[in-house]
Protein backbone atom coordinates (compact mmCIF):
# COMPACT_ATOMS: atom_id res chain seq x y z
CA UNK A 1 0.00 0.00 0.00
CA UNK A 2 1.61 3.54 -1.22
CA UNK A 3 0.67 5.51 2.03
CA UNK A 4 1.18 9.82 2.52
CA UNK A 5 1.36 12.01 5.25
CA UNK A 6 1.73 15.88 5.27
CA UNK A 7 2.39 18.00 8.31
CA UNK A 8 1.27 21.62 7.66
CA UNK A 9 3.10 23.64 9.94
CA UNK A 10 3.54 27.32 10.98
CA UNK A 11 6.78 27.29 8.83
CA UNK A 12 6.94 25.14 6.15
CA UNK A 13 4.43 22.23 4.89
CA UNK A 14 5.96 19.09 4.13
CA UNK A 15 4.91 15.37 2.69
CA UNK A 16 6.35 11.77 2.36
CA UNK A 17 4.91 9.18 0.43
CA UNK A 18 5.95 5.93 1.82
CA UNK A 19 5.30 2.04 0.57
CA UNK A 20 5.88 1.25 3.92
CA UNK A 21 8.78 0.22 3.40
CA UNK A 22 10.55 2.95 1.31
CA UNK A 23 10.52 6.48 0.84
CA UNK A 24 9.28 7.42 -2.37
CA UNK A 25 9.15 11.23 -2.12
CA UNK A 26 9.84 13.66 0.62
CA UNK A 27 9.40 17.53 -0.26
CA UNK A 28 9.37 20.39 1.78
CA UNK A 29 7.87 24.28 1.08
CA UNK A 30 7.83 26.82 3.31
CA UNK A 31 5.24 28.52 3.22
CA UNK A 32 5.07 30.23 6.55
CA UNK A 33 1.35 29.33 7.28
CA UNK A 34 1.71 30.86 10.91
CA UNK A 35 2.55 34.10 9.65
CA UNK A 36 1.28 36.90 12.49
CA UNK A 37 -0.47 34.00 14.09
CA UNK A 38 0.79 34.98 17.52
CA UNK A 39 -0.52 38.47 17.48
CA UNK A 40 -3.68 37.77 15.46
CA UNK A 41 -5.01 34.57 16.46
CA UNK A 42 -5.79 34.33 12.75
CA UNK A 43 -4.47 32.89 10.04
CA UNK A 44 -3.73 35.70 7.08
CA UNK A 45 -5.53 35.00 3.52
CA UNK A 46 -2.31 35.17 1.77
CA UNK A 47 -0.66 33.09 4.25
CA UNK A 48 -3.56 30.38 3.55
CA UNK A 49 -3.61 30.67 -0.05
CA UNK A 50 0.03 29.97 -0.17
CA UNK A 51 -0.66 26.55 1.96
CA UNK A 52 -3.36 25.78 -0.38
CA UNK A 53 -0.80 26.06 -3.33
CA UNK A 54 1.32 23.82 -2.35
CA UNK A 55 -1.52 21.38 -1.03
CA UNK A 56 -2.16 21.34 -5.08
CA UNK A 57 1.46 20.70 -6.06
CA UNK A 58 1.39 17.63 -3.17
CA UNK A 59 -1.72 16.11 -4.72
CA UNK A 60 -0.36 15.84 -8.13
CA UNK A 61 2.82 14.35 -6.09
CA UNK A 62 0.23 11.83 -4.62
CA UNK A 63 -1.61 10.87 -7.60
CA UNK A 64 1.26 10.23 -9.59
CA UNK A 65 2.52 7.47 -6.80
CA UNK A 66 -0.94 6.27 -6.76
CA UNK A 67 -1.01 6.85 -3.01
CA UNK A 68 -4.31 5.33 -1.26
CA UNK A 69 -4.19 6.66 2.19
CA UNK A 70 -3.12 9.90 3.42
CA UNK A 71 -2.77 11.27 6.89
CA UNK A 72 -2.58 15.18 7.04
CA UNK A 73 -2.06 17.46 10.37
CA UNK A 74 -1.73 20.89 11.55
CA UNK A 75 0.17 21.89 14.30
CA UNK A 76 0.85 25.11 16.29
CA UNK A 77 -0.39 27.85 13.40
CA UNK A 78 -3.45 26.10 13.82
CA UNK A 79 -4.28 25.42 17.22
CA UNK A 80 -3.76 29.16 17.71
CA UNK A 81 -5.94 30.55 14.49
CA UNK A 82 -9.92 31.16 15.63
CA UNK A 83 -10.35 31.23 11.49
CA UNK A 84 -8.43 27.48 11.02
CA UNK A 85 -11.77 26.19 8.94
CA UNK A 86 -10.59 29.03 6.34
CA UNK A 87 -7.76 26.36 5.49
CA UNK A 88 -9.25 23.38 6.71
CA UNK A 89 -12.55 23.44 4.17
CA UNK A 90 -10.14 23.89 1.38
CA UNK A 91 -7.27 21.81 2.24
CA UNK A 92 -10.03 18.63 2.31
CA UNK A 93 -11.22 19.50 -0.79
CA UNK A 94 -7.70 19.43 -2.70
CA UNK A 95 -6.30 16.32 0.03
CA UNK A 96 -9.58 14.26 0.07
CA UNK A 97 -8.91 13.77 4.05
CA UNK A 98 -9.62 16.84 6.31
CA UNK A 99 -6.37 18.10 8.41
CA UNK A 100 -5.83 16.64 11.75
CA UNK A 101 -5.66 19.37 14.35
CA UNK A 102 -2.94 17.76 16.56
CA UNK A 103 -2.62 18.21 20.18
CA UNK A 104 0.87 19.19 21.35
CA UNK A 105 1.40 15.92 23.44
CA UNK A 106 0.11 13.80 20.33
CA UNK A 107 2.23 15.67 18.34
CA UNK A 108 5.70 14.91 20.14
CA UNK A 109 4.19 11.55 20.40
CA UNK A 110 4.09 11.06 16.40
CA UNK A 111 7.51 12.84 16.56
CA UNK A 112 9.03 10.46 19.23
CA UNK A 113 8.00 7.86 16.89
CA UNK A 114 9.87 8.79 13.96
CA UNK A 115 12.37 10.05 15.01
CA UNK A 116 13.82 6.77 17.36
CA UNK A 117 12.81 4.14 14.75
CA UNK A 118 16.28 3.81 13.38
CA UNK A 119 17.85 4.37 17.11
CA UNK A 120 19.67 1.79 19.77
CA UNK A 121 17.54 1.51 22.29
CA UNK A 122 20.83 1.04 24.78
CA UNK A 123 21.55 4.50 24.15
CA UNK A 124 18.40 5.83 25.25
CA UNK A 125 16.95 7.15 27.47
CA UNK A 126 16.44 9.78 24.41
CA UNK A 127 15.53 13.71 24.67
CA UNK A 128 13.41 13.98 21.26
CA UNK A 129 13.14 18.21 20.30
CA UNK A 130 10.90 18.98 17.48
CA UNK A 131 11.82 23.02 17.07
CA UNK A 132 9.22 23.93 14.57
CA UNK A 133 7.65 27.34 13.53
CA UNK A 134 5.27 28.09 16.43
CA UNK A 135 5.90 25.35 19.22
CA UNK A 136 8.77 23.16 20.30
CA UNK A 137 7.74 19.61 21.84
CA UNK A 138 9.47 17.88 24.20
CA UNK A 139 9.39 14.25 24.79
CA UNK A 140 11.19 11.93 26.80
CA UNK A 141 11.72 8.22 27.01
CA UNK A 142 13.13 4.72 25.51
CA UNK A 143 11.04 3.12 23.11
CA UNK A 144 7.73 4.67 24.05
CA UNK A 145 7.05 8.41 25.06
CA UNK A 146 7.22 8.40 29.00
CA UNK A 147 7.05 12.42 29.37
CA UNK A 148 5.44 15.20 26.72
CA UNK A 149 5.11 18.47 26.53
CA UNK A 150 4.66 21.62 24.04
CA UNK A 151 6.09 24.71 25.03
CA UNK A 152 5.43 28.10 22.66
CA UNK A 153 8.97 28.87 21.63
CA UNK A 154 9.11 28.14 17.51
CA UNK A 155 11.07 30.14 15.34
CA UNK A 156 8.57 32.18 13.85
CA UNK A 157 7.04 33.17 17.07
CA UNK A 158 10.24 34.07 18.94
CA UNK A 159 11.43 35.95 15.56
CA UNK A 160 7.83 38.10 15.13
CA UNK A 161 7.62 38.86 19.16
CA UNK A 162 11.70 39.57 19.85
CA UNK A 163 13.44 39.57 16.80
CA UNK A 164 13.00 42.97 15.26
CA UNK A 165 16.07 44.37 13.98
CA UNK A 166 18.69 43.06 11.09
CA UNK A 167 21.37 41.69 12.27
CA UNK A 168 19.14 41.36 16.26
CA UNK A 169 20.65 43.56 18.53
CA UNK A 170 22.39 42.27 21.50
CA UNK A 171 19.38 43.17 24.02
CA UNK A 172 16.75 41.66 21.68
CA UNK A 173 18.97 38.28 21.64
CA UNK A 174 19.09 38.28 25.44
CA UNK A 175 15.43 38.67 25.59
CA UNK A 176 14.72 35.73 23.48
CA UNK A 177 17.23 33.62 25.30
CA UNK A 178 15.58 34.72 28.48
CA UNK A 179 12.58 33.55 27.44
CA UNK A 180 13.12 30.52 26.33
CA UNK A 181 15.37 29.88 29.37
CA UNK A 182 12.62 30.41 31.80
CA UNK A 183 10.45 28.07 29.43
CA UNK A 184 12.90 25.24 29.59
CA UNK A 185 12.58 25.84 33.48
CA UNK A 186 9.01 25.19 33.00
CA UNK A 187 9.36 22.52 30.50
CA UNK A 188 11.90 20.33 33.57
CA UNK A 189 9.26 20.11 35.91
CA UNK A 190 6.46 19.11 33.76
CA UNK A 191 8.64 16.53 32.50
CA UNK A 192 11.19 15.70 35.30
CA UNK A 193 12.14 12.52 33.42
CA UNK A 194 14.38 15.06 31.47
CA UNK A 195 16.97 14.60 33.52
CA UNK A 196 17.27 11.12 32.75
CA UNK A 197 17.81 11.53 28.87
CA UNK A 198 21.24 10.06 27.94
CA UNK A 199 21.02 11.26 23.81
CA UNK A 200 19.38 14.86 22.44
CA UNK A 201 17.71 14.11 19.12
CA UNK A 202 16.94 17.09 17.35
CA UNK A 203 14.13 17.54 15.17
CA UNK A 204 12.50 19.96 11.90
CA UNK A 205 14.12 22.40 9.72
CA UNK A 206 16.19 25.08 12.55
CA UNK A 207 18.36 21.51 13.54
CA UNK A 208 18.79 20.50 9.95
CA UNK A 209 19.96 23.78 8.62
CA UNK A 210 22.36 24.50 11.44
CA UNK A 211 23.68 20.80 10.92
CA UNK A 212 23.73 21.83 6.76
CA UNK A 213 25.49 25.42 7.57
CA UNK A 214 27.82 23.24 9.88
CA UNK A 215 28.79 21.29 6.98
CA UNK A 216 28.97 23.72 4.49
CA UNK A 217 26.78 21.95 2.06
CA UNK A 218 26.41 23.80 -1.12
CA UNK A 219 23.26 21.60 -1.68
CA UNK A 220 20.71 19.59 0.22
CA UNK A 221 22.17 15.96 1.42
CA UNK A 222 19.92 13.71 3.58
CA UNK A 223 22.51 11.04 3.76
CA UNK A 224 25.03 13.66 5.17
CA UNK A 225 22.51 15.43 7.55
CA UNK A 226 20.35 12.19 8.90
CA UNK A 227 22.39 11.06 12.45
CA UNK A 228 24.78 13.76 11.44
CA UNK A 229 25.94 14.31 15.21
CA UNK A 230 26.20 18.38 15.76
CA UNK A 231 28.45 19.25 18.75
CA UNK A 232 27.71 21.97 21.60
CA UNK A 233 30.75 23.84 20.46
CA UNK A 234 29.36 23.74 16.37
CA UNK A 235 26.19 24.76 17.63
CA UNK A 236 27.22 27.91 19.05
CA UNK A 237 29.46 28.64 16.33
CA UNK A 238 26.69 28.22 13.63
CA UNK A 239 24.61 30.26 16.26
CA UNK A 240 27.01 33.51 16.73
CA UNK A 241 27.63 33.70 12.80
CA UNK A 242 23.95 33.49 11.57
CA UNK A 243 23.20 36.09 14.61
CA UNK A 244 25.93 38.65 13.95
CA UNK A 245 24.92 38.71 10.11
CA UNK A 246 22.05 40.69 8.62
CA UNK A 247 20.04 38.52 6.34
CA UNK A 248 21.31 39.73 3.43
CA UNK A 249 24.78 38.00 3.85
CA UNK A 250 22.99 35.35 6.01
CA UNK A 251 21.54 33.86 2.54
CA UNK A 252 25.24 32.75 1.43
CA UNK A 253 25.64 30.72 4.33
CA UNK A 254 25.82 26.98 2.39
CA UNK A 255 23.16 24.84 3.92
CA UNK A 256 20.71 28.17 4.43
CA UNK A 257 17.84 28.66 2.40
CA UNK A 258 16.91 31.64 1.36
CA UNK A 259 13.21 30.85 2.67
CA UNK A 260 14.19 30.25 6.38
CA UNK A 261 17.17 33.17 6.49
CA UNK A 262 14.97 35.50 8.55
CA UNK A 263 13.72 32.62 11.14
CA UNK A 264 16.60 30.40 11.39
CA UNK A 265 18.64 32.87 14.51
CA UNK A 266 15.24 32.62 16.13
CA UNK A 267 15.37 28.60 16.17
CA UNK A 268 19.02 28.30 16.48
CA UNK A 269 18.22 30.19 19.60
CA UNK A 270 16.11 27.17 21.16
CA UNK A 271 18.69 24.98 19.87
CA UNK A 272 21.69 26.56 21.96
CA UNK A 273 19.59 27.52 24.81
CA UNK A 274 18.35 24.11 25.75
CA UNK A 275 22.34 22.39 25.07
CA UNK A 276 23.57 25.31 27.54
CA UNK A 277 20.86 24.33 29.84
CA UNK A 278 20.33 20.99 29.70
CA UNK A 279 23.78 20.19 29.61
CA UNK A 280 24.13 18.58 26.21
CA UNK A 281 27.15 18.14 24.38
CA UNK A 282 26.19 17.29 21.41
CA UNK A 283 22.52 16.67 19.50
CA UNK A 284 22.42 13.85 16.98
CA UNK A 285 20.80 15.49 13.82
CA UNK A 286 17.46 13.29 12.19
CA UNK A 287 15.61 13.69 9.72
CA UNK A 288 13.47 11.48 11.03
CA UNK A 289 10.12 12.91 12.75
CA UNK A 290 6.62 13.29 12.96
CA UNK A 291 6.16 12.28 8.67
CA UNK A 292 7.54 9.00 9.63
CA UNK A 293 5.19 8.82 12.66
CA UNK A 294 2.70 9.42 10.72
CA UNK A 295 3.49 6.88 7.76
CA UNK A 296 3.81 4.21 11.08
CA UNK A 297 0.44 5.32 12.73
CA UNK A 298 -1.13 4.10 9.51
CA UNK A 299 0.76 0.82 8.98
CA UNK A 300 0.05 0.00 12.67
CA UNK A 301 -2.91 2.37 14.10
CA UNK A 302 -3.13 2.79 17.80
CA UNK A 303 -6.53 1.21 19.53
Amino acid sequence: MTLAAIDCGTNSTRLLVSDGQRTLERLMRITRLGQGVDQSRRLAPDAIERTLTVLREYREVMDRFGVEQVRMTATSAARDASNREDFFVPAKEIIGAAPELLPGDEEGRLSFLGATSELDAADGPFLVVDIGGGSTEFVVGTTEPTGVVSADIGCVRLTEKYLHTDPPAPEELANAIGVVRDTLDEVRRAVPALDDAKRLVGLAGTVTTMAAVEIGLAEYDRDRIHHFVLTHAAAEDVFRTLATEPRARRVFNPGLEAARADVIVGGAIVLVTLMRHFGFDECLVSEADILDGLIMSQLSPRP
